[in-house]
């Protein structure tokens, strides 16, 4: 491992006996993203990648709508699922 890897170093400190000091927080531990968690569980995220018209036209349909993203994409999975003839699996904490 490298000598700057953070975790090597609190283990390091660790294994000498010192008080080690906790790593540095990652995005997914900070603050706001710990809140937030919370509310995903039992959830699984599914992504794709588009163009950056797509990803301003949903944000700008979700700011006129009063809602967010995640609903309209929730809106429009249940959509897709209908018209495939799928089971209607709910909104997934939406």
């Amino acid at each position: 491992m490298a000598k700057g890897n953070a975790l090597q170093a609190v283990l390091d400190r660790a294994k000498a006996g010192g008080d080690p000091a906790p790593p540095p927080a990652t995005p997914a531990e900070a603050p706001a993203a710990r809140g937030a968690q919370g509310s995903r569980r039992g959830t699984k995220l599914i992504g794709g990648h588009f163009p950056p018209e797509v990803s301003t036209q949903l944000r700008i349909l979700a700011a006129e709508g009063g809602t967010t993203v995640q609903s309209l994409l929730a809106e429009a999975l249940d959509d897709l699922f209908v018209k495939k003839g799928r089971n209607h699996v709910g909104r997934g904490g939406v």
